[in-house]
């Protein structure tokens, strides 16, 4: 399973339940399946893959964020990413303004580690992604 880390000073010293599938808002005239392809090419630098998308339903993260999922087969090099940034003033209240990336690296997981490092409220797409695989 591929996850991403999340970029910036927050999350810099966060492994075990920090990771994430790439995910973003939903902007007017999208859907989400369009966002879950913009987010993937935004945070990891590579289209997603071609081929069949398979839902792996909704969840709600315990910030309140809706997430829609999909997976799909494919093969990325993660040594390779290249994610968008953001700015924010760091340290605080320093008055400087620094980039940071959104992904700082993004690795494949198996199943088991993938429950260790994958954040709380997202450990019920994996159930769902089990469910699909024994089909």
């Amino acid at each position: 399973m591929l996850l991403v880390h999340p970029g910036g000073p927050f999350w810099a010293k966060r492994n075990e339940g920090a990771w994430s599938i790439p995910k973003g808002e939903i902007e007017p005239g999208e859907t989400a399946l369009d966002v879950a392809r913009r987010e993937f090419q935004e945070e990891l630098g590579a289209r997603p893959p071609d081929g069949e998308v398979m839902s792996l339903g909704t969840i709600r993260q315990s910030g309140g964020k809706v997430v829609h999922a999909w997976a799909a087969r494919g093969d990325l090099d993660v040594a390779r990413i290249a994610s968008v940034t953001f700015s924010m003033e760091w340290p605080p209240r320093s008055g400087r303004v620094q980039e940071f990336p959104e992904v700082d690296r993004a690795a494949w997981f198996d199943l088991e580690a993938a429950r260790a490092k994958i954040l709380a409220s997202q450990l019920p797409l994996i159930d769902e992604l089990v469910k699909l695989a024994a089909r």
